[in-house]
């Protein structure tokens, strides 16, 4: 058994329970540091190195966790590194022998979109577009993942794909409860599900034990609406029509301001929760529910502001959060204006 991307995250929880499970005779852990986990076998590269294919022999399955989607990452480097060594990964396991990879998206590729069906079955249409942060990459790599074993017959791909990932994450979508207020676009009908990682780490062990197999969707069971996410929050809405929301949100991101794109914001407007039915039909399920999740994830954004997706210091947070909440009210309170006097003159 293989890990890559095994010295933090989910990989290095990965790791230690694959190490310590019965099942597993021997776990090599893959990446461009040392982890911590001094029972798997050490192998420190980077994933486009071709070299690792030498390293994976032995392995009868690879799960693959080497993908970047850190919001501070240039956006062009951050596809060069997710493609070639999602494409350098399946390769090399196809020249070691290896039976099985297992990759690791998001359900976000199912798109977020107002005619989703609620929840959405793994085997719906990849509907997403590259307009949000990673997503881009994402299809590709399930794109790499299908065409893989035509490739390179004998090998068998399985696509996990987690609802919103929590649990020492830093994304758009839980940047989105570290803001005063939760923006809402008016008219959207957003669902809340969310994945915490150590269901997300079970579900991948599933697949690497070959338990499951084909395109997995993961999340906590069901979903919540915005008004169950305020309540149990208890942070207030802030309302906005959609083109102001997303004229502002484009406006931001092109001027630098915030990390997030446009197309962030159909996450938090249209619904994209997903039924895991495969996994459960296999035994699994999750631990967690959406309640506990978003509960902890709260704790764990407590103390942080972040404005439109922006992450502020202490200092500016306390500038900024008096005078509007958000970027988003601050940077789209002159564009309401000057849109008010425009009707106006008309």
């Amino acid at each position: 058994m293989a890990v890559t991307g095994a010295a933090s995250g989910p990989g290095a929880l990965l790791t230690q329970r694959l190490a310590e499970s019965e099942e597993v005779k021997q776990v090599l852990a893959i990446d461009e540091r040392r982890g911590e986990v001094s029972e798997a076998q050490w192998h420190v590269l980077d994933v486009r190195d071709p070299a690792i294919a030498e390293k994976l022999r032995g392995a009868d399955v690879v799960v693959h966790l080497a993908v970047d989607l850190d919001l501070g990452t240039d956006s062009a480097a951050r596809t060069a590194y997710n493609v070639r060594g999602t494409q350098t990964v399946l390769t090399a396991a196809a020249a070691a022998g290896v039976r099985r990879v297992v990759l690791c998206t998001s359900a976000m590729v199912y798109g977020a979109l107002p005619d989703n069906a609620v929840p959405l079955a793994e085997d719906a249409e990849l509907r997403a577009t590259a307009e949000a942060t990673g997503v881009g990459d994402l299809l590709e790599i399930e794109r790499l993942g299908e065409r893989a074993p035509r490739a390179h017959p004998g090998l068998n791909v399985t696509v996990v794909r987690p609802a919103i990932l929590v649990g020492g994450t830093d994304t758009a979508l839980t940047r989105y409860f570290e803001s005063p207020r939760l923006l809402v676009v008016a008219g959207s009908r957003p669902t809340w599900q969310f994945c915490h990682v150590e269901d997300l780490v079970g579900a991948l062990e599933y697949a690497a034990l070959e338990k499951v197999e084909g395109e997995l969707a993961v999340g906590c069971e069901g979903w919540l609406e915005q008004e169950e996410v305020e309540e149990l929050s208890g942070i207030r809405r802030m309302e906005l029509p959609s083109a102001v929301a997303l004229g502002a949100a484009s406006r931001l991101h092109r001027l630098g301001l915030t990390p997030s794109p446009a197309g962030d914001l159909a996450y938090t407007m249209h619904p994209w929760a997903i039924s895991g039915s495969r996994l459960h039909a296999a035994g699994w399920r999750p631990r967690w529910t959406n309640e506990e999740v978003l509960a902890e994830l709260l704790e764990e954004v407590s103390g942080r502001h972040t404005v439109a997706g922006r992450r502020l210091g202490r200092k500016d947070a306390t500038t900024l959060g008096a005078a509007g909440a958000t970027v988003a009210l601050v940077g789209t309170a002159a564009i309401v204006r000057r849109a008010r006097k425009a009707r106006r003159r008309a």
